[in-house]
């Protein structure tokens, strides 16, 4: 049985994912309205927002969460967070909430889901793998400052990748942010950049790799061009067909599948 996976949109104005494993389709994080996400997901053919399985959060930032509860509540989905998002999190009232730790496995729908914990600035980060009933794995793999053998360990055998490539590195030290924010964002507990996604997938195997979506760039210390041209060079060639970008306005604007 396939994955598919789609994103809404990816970077620091909102995110949402969608993973379609058999029957169950799940949305991991909203950051955009109502009005925004329902328009996303109809583009990608989900006309009908109430057939979600639920929605997984990440973490507690505002553009991961802030959409999550009031599309949750207007379409009566269950939502999944780890036991510190919730510690911290804010407008949870009215719904129906099923908390988790990092490492534990989740049985949703056809879809096995697992989370791992990430060097990330929130309570409780967690990234997930998920696993159909054929064996195919996807690795969510975002807003995390380094990898680590822990995170490495989840990356195995996967057939699929979101990875974050946040910043280009002379383009944050030369851009607008300032000295404090540029120290967040590069440090341990902030994004990958593209030489550090680039390492990371450096040191894993592509015989299974079917996709390489790069997500989460920064309109302001990154460009596509850069981050897949960083991505380019430290993968094999026979593998760079595989690289696609993941854009903050349109997402993937298609479907990739897992076969």
């Amino acid at each position: 049985m396939s994955i598919r996976f789609a994103s809404l949109g990816s970077g620091s104005k909102g995110n949402g994912t969608l993973i379609t494993c058999g029957d169950t389709c799940l949305l991991v994080d909203c950051g955009f309205t109502i009005k925004e996400t329902v328009k996303r997901l109809a583009q990608l053919g989900v006309t009908e927002p109430g057939s979600l399985a639920g929605i997984l959060v990440t973490h507690e930032h505002g553009d991961h969460l802030s959409g999550v509860a009031p599309l949750a509540r207007r379409f009566n989905l269950p939502v999944w967070m780890s036991y510190g998002t919730r510690r911290v999190a804010r407008d949870v009232k009215n719904l129906t909430l099923q908390l988790f730790h990092a490492g534990e496995r989740l049985r949703i729908g056809d879809a096995e889901v697992t989370p791992f914990t990430v060097p990330h600035d929130a309570a409780e980060p967690c990234q997930f793998t998920f696993q159909s009933p054929g064996a195919k794995r996807l690795v969510l793999l975002t807003d995390l400052g380094k990898n680590t053998p822990y995170v490495q360990r989840n990356l195995q055998g996967c057939d699929g990748i979101l990875l974050e490539c946040n910043y280009d590195t002379e383009m944050m030290r030369d851009g607008p942010y300032p000295p404090a924010l540029q120290a967040r964002i590069t440090g341990d507990y902030g994004h990958l950049g593209n030489q550090q996604a680039a390492e990371i997938l450096a040191s894993m195997t592509y015989d299974r790799l079917q996709h390489i979506v790069l997500s989460h760039l920064s309109e302001q210390n990154n460009t596509p061009e850069k981050a897949q041209s960083a991505i380019l060079e430290a993968v094999p060639e026979r593998v760079h067909e595989r690289v696609s970008v993941s854009s903050q306005q349109k997402g993937t604007a298609v479907w990739h599948e897992i076969l």
